[in-house]
């Protein structure tokens, strides 16, 4: 098997909880080695969440598997020049990305910030995380992926109509800042190879949550309307939503002549497809209510089953509406190959989520367990360039610890 394509590629992640490790363990996942910068005995804060298993956060050890842990005071002197080794140029592993989601400031307070740090290696690829990002009149704001939802308008839009605001199901906004912290490194690192310069990536999830909402906005700025929740519902497409059945809800989009045909057969509502509250895609919006409690008054007599069965046979995007527990054992879910398991050194046999990415030729690499905080605190400085005596004094003084 050929290595993954980020084999070589040295990234510190100075992150907690979710955005920061996210981008880091698809980092990880396509091979750069990710060496979590932690302080002494505390960690990650998401290594005290619960759940716990045998002392360990189940999120931690999901969102950080395959890294190593440099447990390391950055505040005492010492450790900030054995930090500033990792990084140099001159070190013999040099770090090729930096990802830190301090507040805006504190890297710089800590003399680790971008122009510190670019001065003592001028690749580095330098990617900062926060909550409304490193300029503008909110940057001090304490930023949460709630927040975000809220601030951007995602929450707006969010639940049913007339309801109490919703949040996403899951943290969206740190999730898709993790994910653009991950896009925005490598096509950092493309343009390194032609200038031979890294840069400073400023991310937030404020403007990550904003920019999902690239259909509702678009919306706006065409009508001057502003949007509002829709439950299950598109936003321009009937039916698009969720339906209940005898046993559950299934979801089912028939938003073209060839679907809506094949969806009016597998109801048994053939009238309705000539019918001229329904004949387009646009009147079927425009009638949307009364078209789906049509449609519900016949999906509600029998269980999900069947009507996915029949829907399937004319073609028509259905889908139940799946628990996790439900997701996970799938037999599309097991043949893609999307639960893995790792044994982890003290909370032993763990299922985690694999990487959702497939490549031909170089594979993301199998999951590896989270580290210990510090498991790997020696052979990093070690691979710096730390002479011996050097690391042994960094971890007599308390400045380095390990598990």
């Amino acid at each position: 098997m050929t290595s993954p394509p980020l084999s070589g590629l040295r990234v510190l992640e100075l992150a907690n909880f979710m955005a920061g490790p996210f981008a880091g363990m698809l980092l990880s996942d396509q091979g750069a080695d990710v060496v979590k910068v932690e302080q002494p005995g505390v960690g990650d804060a998401s290594r005290h969440s619960p759940p716990l298993v045998s002392g360990e956060g189940a999120g931690f050890m999901s969102i950080n598997r395959g890294k190593r842990s440099l447990a390391i005071n950055l505040k005492a002197p010492e450790g900030k020049a054995a930090f500033r080794r990792l990084v140099a140029a001159a070190s013999e592993c040099p770090a090729d990305v930096l990802i830190e989601n301090f507040r805006p400031g504190t890297m710089d307070d800590l003399g680790l910030g971008w122009d510190a740090l670019h001065a003592l290696n001028p690749r580095l690829v330098y990617c900062s995380i926060s909550g409304f990002g490193q300029t503008g009149p909110w940057r001090e704001r304490a930023g949460l992926d709630l927040i975000a939802q809220a601030t951007s308008g995602l929450m707006s839009v969010t639940g049913e109509p007339g309801g109490a605001p919703v949040k996403a199901g899951v943290p969206v906004a740190d999730l898709t800042t993790g994910l653009y912290a991950a896009f925005a490194v490598l096509a950092a690192l493309r343009e390194r190879e032609r200038s031979g310069l890294g840069q400073h990536v400023d991310l937030s999830l404020f403007e990550s949550a904003l920019s999902l909402g690239i259909w509702e906005t678009s919306l706006y700025f065409a009508t001057g309307e502003v949007p509002g929740p829709l439950g299950s519902a598109h936003r321009a497409s009937a039916p698009y939503q969720a339906f209940r059945c005898a046993d559950g809800y299934v979801v089912l989009g028939a938003t073209t002549p060839n679907t809506w045909a094949g969806f009016c057969r597998a109801l048994g509502l053939e009238a309705l497809h000539d019918d001229p509250r329904f004949a387009t895609n646009v009147v079927r919006k425009a009638n949307e209510k009364e078209l789906a409690a049509l449609i519900e008054a016949v999906t509600q007599t029998r269980p999900r089953a069947h009507w996915l069965a029949r829907l399937d046979r004319e073609g028509v995007p259905a889908g139940p509406i799946n628990r996790y527990d439900e997701a996970l054992v799938a037999d599309h879910t097991q043949a893609r190959g999307m639960v893995a398991e790792v044994d982890h050194p003290r909370a032993g046999r763990q299922k985690l989520l694999a990487s959702a990415v497939h490549m031909s030729r170089t594979p993301p690499r199998r999951p590896c367990p989270a580290p210990l905080l510090g498991q790997h605190s020696r052979e990093v400085l070690r691979e710096a360039g730390l002479p011996e005596r050097e690391v042994e004094a960094l971890v007599a003084a308390g400045v380095v610890t390990e598990p």
